[in-house]
């Protein structure tokens, strides 16, 4: 599979997606894990796809999405921003409704899980 059809796979199976350094138990750098700790603490499931595991997606996905750096959250297939965006959007409250809002309308189908 292509990279880009790879990655347009992912965002279209995981109704909320963090491409990210490391994971988010684990994460490889401050963005990544201020990030995680965020979507963590919307209390919904989300999917995380490593980069640092999959050069290939680390390349690609910054000129598919338009944006340049990582972390990058994907949410009902749209990109919501990176690391400064979605600590802004949760410290004003934007954050959790559109997660939860994501979360409740996937919740009949089976939960995300880590995409590697």
């Amino acid at each position: 599979m292509e990279t880009l059809d790879k990655i347009k796979q992912q965002i279209a199976e995981n109704p909320i997606l963090l491409f990210m350094k490391g994971s988010p138990k684990f994460p490889s750098c401050g963005f990544s894990a201020q990030a995680s700790q965020a979507l963590i603490a919307c209390g919904e499931q989300f999917a995380f796809v490593d980069i640092l595991q999959h050069p290939d997606i680390r390349a690609e996905l910054p000129k598919y999405a338009n944006w340049p750096t990582f972390p990058q959250l994907w949410v009902d297939g749209e990109l919501i921003g990176g690391c400064d965006i979605i600590l802004e959007m949760f410290q004003r409250g934007e954050l959790q409704p559109i997660i939860k809002e994501t979360a409740a309308k996937t919740a009949s189908s089976d939960a995300p899980a880590d995409t590697e």
